[in-house]
């Protein structure tokens, strides 16, 4: 272990007459051995007569750096002559406690030995040096194996919009998470459909480079060829090879189980403990992958309400779990997505709660997409009535997510890993009812279907924040990473957004603007109970009004800057554009795309051209701004 080690120490102290006592010299360790990251470097720097040690980050550890100081009577570390020189071991974690928690009186930890007197001309012997070093590298090893590494809890919502009021009913979960942490309000999805989505979450990829294009097999989704490509790249493989205890309850991916690719025996790649469900959204009679066992549930309450089950198996592994290593937990519940059932307790909340009826509720979109201009307004009383219950519904469902929230908080708080956990809030996509006189889903361009809600509490985040830099889901999986102590992977195309939430780190120069893409789905047959809307469509209820159709094909650059534009193009025969003003026309309400300054529509085609076919680095690197527009 300590032979590339030994060889950079001794180098520096050869060389060290001929450096000044501020200079510093860098030297890569290239140890695998221990706890420590490989190609970590180590830095070794002089002030003062006292030689720091930088022995770079533990795996894991994310936030912490080691420094080993030698204090050589005041003439430093080559011409130490007192038989009482001490040597010191800290923890640094970029000025917070390292194992007090957050807002802990406990010093950083500290490891402490004096020197014997033979030691104190080691600097000329060579043999010393190295015995020395590499026997305070193994103290520190030791001493700092049990450095507190950060703990994540990520739950995921399905279907939860934010521009719709979506967060209304999650009172506990705005206290517990947004109050005690931050509330993001530029969250979005880079595509607005479950599946594609999840993949991107999961991968921190755009569609086009995870190549999920809908909820289907045939649409890529879990289907053989995700398993054997994408499956081996999410985010929890890396955290369990990290060292990682990886807990997973809840909706995966909608065609997870499937019999043709794997059923409940396929555990996908990084899950120590898996409880997946088996398809799309349910509350009752569906069956979970357990560590690759079927188990299937009925329609008892107290067992099988798929939210409160989440729930408490979260607990379960709360208790169960080894102390001594760092966990991740993804709780996917099905919530608030159809069937829309309500747990009995809750049946009677918001019963004359309505959905909104402001911005676009209602409102032709005479200017847009055939999709949308097809929708009959006004509305139908059977369409009002019918998205007014799916209104109520999902909040009702929503209640008991509020409860999981609420239980997993408490448990991590009574043992005493809450200051130690980062906790994520959010949803795979967003939801309209009514707008533009769709009744429900998801799968459009616009605001209400992009935006998702987003809190995050954790260490060295201060209460009460709020942050308006947009945040994609493709960015959750580089900052899960980030916190468990990898840099950036290149193989992901969202950023660590870390940074912006720990005021120790240094800030970064955030994105401006971002894809939003989307494939389409219809039905190559007739719908008999719409003979009238022909095929190629889908999602025609109620009343027949389509929701989807193949050619409802687009791919937008969404801007938040001095003006918020967004710009869309569509893979149709009339290769419709929709562009929008949100900064004077927030619901969008106006399509733009004919009386804009056609110089616009230049910069706005050629940057989503490069958007569309980014990859890794390329879809990170923050652009210039041009003439109060993002080029």
């Amino acid at each position: 272990m300590a032979t590339g080690l030994d060889m950079r120490v001794s180098e520096y102290f050869e060389r060290k007459t001929q450096l000044s006592r501020r200079q510093r010299a860098k030297f890569v360790l290239s140890s695998h051995a221990l706890f420590y990251k490989p190609s970590t470097q180590l830095d070794i720097s002089e002030r003062h007569g006292e030689t720091d040690v930088f022995l770079g980050r533990m795996i894991g550890c994310g936030v912490c750096r080691f420094r080993l100081t030698v204090l050589g009577g005041g003439r430093g570390l080559s011409h130490a002559e007192n038989s009482g020189q001490e040597m010191r071991a800290a923890g640094d974690s970029g000025g917070r406690r390292l194992l007090g928690g957050e807002g802990s009186s406990d010093p950083p930890a500290e490891l402490s030995l004096k020197t014997p007197h033979s030691l104190s001309h080691f600097s000329t012997n060579r043999d010393n040096t190295m015995k020395l070093i590499a026997f305070l590298f193994l103290m520190v090893s030791f001493r700092f194996g049990h450095c507190v590494r950060q703990n994540i809890v990520f739950i995921l919502a399905d279907d939860q919009d934010i521009k719709l009021q979506g967060m209304t009913p999650m009172k506990k979960t705005q206290a517990l998470i947004g109050n005690a942490g931050v509330t993001f309000t530029n969250a979005f999805v880079v595509t607005p459909l479950c599946c594609p989505s999840r993949s991107a979450i999961l991968t921190g990829k755009y569609p086009h480079n995870h190549l999920v294009r809908n909820n289907s097999l045939n649409g890529n989704c879990s289907s053989v060829q995700w398993q054997k490509v994408m499956e081996p790249q999410v985010f929890s493989v890396y955290l369990k090879k990290h060292g990682y205890q990886t807990f997973f309850a809840g909706k995966y991916l909608n065609k997870y189980g499937h019999a043709t690719v794997g059923g409940t025996a396929h555990v996908p790649l990084g899950w120590d403990h898996w409880h997946g469900l088996v398809g799309n959204s349910k509350y009752y009679n569906y069956t979970l992958s357990v560590n690759g066992v079927a188990e299937n549930h009925g329609d008892i309450y107290q067992k099988d309400y798929l939210t409160d089950l989440i729930a408490n198996r979260s607990v379960e592994f709360l208790q169960s779990k080894k102390r001594s290593v760092p966990f991740f937990m993804m709780l996917s519940t099905p919530a608030c997505h159809s069937p829309w059932t309500v747990a009995p307790r809750y049946s009677k909340s918001y019963n004359v709660t309505k959905a909104p009826r402001h911005g676009s509720f209602n409102v032709h979109g005479k200017d847009k997409h055939w999709l949308l201009r097809q929708a009959k307004t006004p509305m139908k009383n059977t369409s009002i009535e019918f998205l007014d219950g799916v209104f109520r519904k999902r909040w009702q469902t929503l209640l008991s997510v509020d409860d999981l929230v609420e239980k997993v908080v408490m448990k991590l708080e009574e043992m005493k890993e809450l200051n130690n956990t980062y906790i994520f809030y959010t949803s795979d996509n967003g939801y309209h009812t009514g707008q533009f006189s769709l009744p429900i889903d998801k799968r459009q361009l616009y605001e209400f279907d992009i935006r998702v809600p987003l809190l995050v509490r954790g260490p060295g985040i201060k209460p009460k924040q709020t942050i308006k830099e947009p945040i994609l889901n493709i960015d959750l999986a580089p900052t899960f990473l980030n916190i468990a102590g990898y840099d950036v992977i290149q193989s992901m195309d969202g950023n660590s957004f870390l940074p912006l939430m720990d005021s120790s780190r240094n800030k970064t120069h955030w994105r401006n603007d971002f894809l939003v893409e989307y494939t389409g789905e219809g039905d190559a047959k007739l719908d008999p109970a719409c003979p009238n809307v022909g095929p190629g469509v889908a999602e025609c209820f109620p009343d027949c009004v389509c929701e989807d159709a193949f050619n409802n094909t687009y791919a937008c650059v969404r801007t938040l800057s001095k003006v918020n534009l967004q710009y869309c193009e569509f893979a149709d025969s009339e290769a419709f554009v929709e562009v929008y003003n949100l900064t004077s026309d927030p619901h969008q309400l106006v399509n733009i795309a004919k009386t804009v300054d056609p110089s616009l529509l230049v910069k706005m085609n050629q940057r989503l051209i490069k958007l569309e076919s980014c990859s890794g680095n390329d879809c990170r690197t923050v652009k210039v701004e041009e003439d109060g527009f993002d080029s």
